[in-house]
């Protein structure tokens, strides 16, 4: 256990609350430069995992470990925005880190939404919501960035620009990547492992070693057949790899 390259690691997690078991046995490694996706049924314990990570959910049982000095950006899977409160994203990144605060325009251009640097934050769409929030995360230039549901909301095509310019954003800064999704068929093609729970860890590996997987295919049924072949179309037919210039990311 922590090896010099890991970031984080969680060794033998479990997690009661009320008697019931909401993590069992879970083990996560993740080392620098890596995209690692929790996939899961809902009330598997995805985010749940998450906050043990962080640090914000102390486990019943089980080690955590987080590298010295890690720094972590971490994207949450909701924002709930009062519309009669006047906060423009401007505003919203600053509150973030006042002393990064110079910063704001060059995050959001990184992600592709400088457009909406005044805009009220209540008025922006879900997808530059969600950009927005990521462009927060990385305002402390982070080592390990933790995203929970990056995609929530967007609709398909937003969602494969989200996941080019995650897997970008990786590859240009070399920090890993924790993210928790239900989006099986387009995250299998941006992440380089996969870890399938359901309270406990049912399979994980690659893409390919879990979309094979029996525990895989048990657990989302018909629709795992569905993901697994536009998985493997999008894994087999990576032409034109920097034709995007929406989201400004190559799938890597």
């Amino acid at each position: 256990m922590n090896e010099p390259c890991a970031l984080l690691e969680l060794c033998d997690i479990n997690l009661v609350r009320g008697g019931r078991h909401l993590l069992q046995q879970v083990d996560l490694k993740l080392g620098r430069g890596e995209i690692l996706t929790v996939i899961g049924p809902n009330g598997a314990g995805k985010t749940t995992l998450l906050r043990v990570g962080l640090g914000l959910l102390p486990p019943t049982s089980g080690r955590v470990y987080r590298h010295p000095g890690v720094t972590i950006g971490y994207m949450p899977q909701r924002l709930h925005i009062d519309p009669t409160f006047p906060l423009t994203v401007k505003r919203f990144l600053a509150m973030a880190d006042v002393k990064r605060s110079g910063k704001v325009l060059p995050m959001l251009e990184e992600v592709g939404a400088a457009h909406v640097l005044q805009s009220p934050l209540f008025s922006i769409s879900g997808g530059e919501l969600q950009r927005v929030l990521l462009a927060r995360a990385l305002m402390r230039e982070p080592d390990l960035l933790v995203l929970d549901e990056p995609v929530q909301g967007v609709d398909v095509h937003g969602q494969l620009d989200l996941y080019k310019l995650i897997t970008r954003i990786r590859n240009e800064r070399g920090c890993a990547v924790l993210m928790v999704s239900h989006d099986l068929h387009l995250v299998m093609a941006a992440t380089d492992r996969v870890l399938c729970l359901n309270r406990h860890i049912c399979c994980s590996g690659t893409p390919e070693i879990v979309t094979n997987h029996p525990a895989y295919l048990e657990l989302f049924g018909p629709l795992a057949v569905q993901h697994l072949a536009v998985y493997s179309h999008n894994v087999n037919h990576r032409h034109d790899t920097h034709s995007d210039r929406s989201g400004g990311a190559d799938v890597g």
